[in-house]
């Protein structure tokens, strides 16, 4: 066993008598409360069983603690999310699944081109959430203008282009593109009919 997880381990038994006498409580009343017999919850702070879910779970409960505090996990990695930019087609795009194939999330950051619309096509179905600016997305016979908050969702198969509606500003855009297909589905609460 690895030297960490050991010394995780050893350290659960007197981790859990020290929140118990903490509280006031007796190895009798713990296991009232948790259903855990006293001869169990004895060799646990002892050392002398092993800590296991089953028990550890209804003991956090009884001392409404998280089950990290009982046993002192040792802490996780850096948390941030190391997203690295790159540049396609004059925008600077973030992807934010690094996991090949399904669904692909990108955050994309478009500038004004100032040119003419050049729609084109290709295999997928694509969703666009605007956060910042007004986007400009032309699809088939549509010409639309979408601003924060607002979305579209469209067949990639479908003549489109998009890029900012403001001259000399950028456009913020989440965009969730999926292969062709597979269509993106929201659940939203149903709404009240009175």
């Amino acid at each position: 066993m690895d030297e960490t997880i050991a010394g995780t381990l050893a350290g659960v038994g007197p981790r859990l008598a020290g929140l118990r006498t903490a509280r006031g409580m007796t190895l009798a009343d713990l296991s009232e409360a948790t259903g855990i017999s006293v001869s169990t919850l004895s060799r646990l702070e002892s050392g002398g069983r092993r800590p296991t879910l089953e028990l550890l779970l209804p003991i956090a409960a009884a001392h409404q603690v998280p089950l990290d505090e009982l046993v002192a996990a040792p802490p996780v990695g850096d948390p941030r999310v190391r997203l690295r930019p790159r540049r396609a087609h004059g925008m600077t795009v973030v992807p934010l699944t690094e996991r090949p194939g399904g669904l692909q999330a990108f955050k994309m950051l478009i500038p004004w081109r100032g040119t003419d619309p050049e729609p084109r096509v290709h295999e997928g179905y694509e969703w666009l959430y605007v956060l910042d600016g007004r986007l400009r997305l032309v699809l088939g016979d549509h010409d639309v203008v979408l601003g924060a908050g607002e979305a579209a969702e469209f067949d990639t198969h479908v003549p489109h282009w998009f890029g900012s509606a403001v001259p000399d500003r950028s456009v913020e855009v989440l965009s969730l593109f999926g292969p062709q297909g597979e269509r993106i589905h929201t659940r939203a609460a149903p709404r009240d009919r009175r």
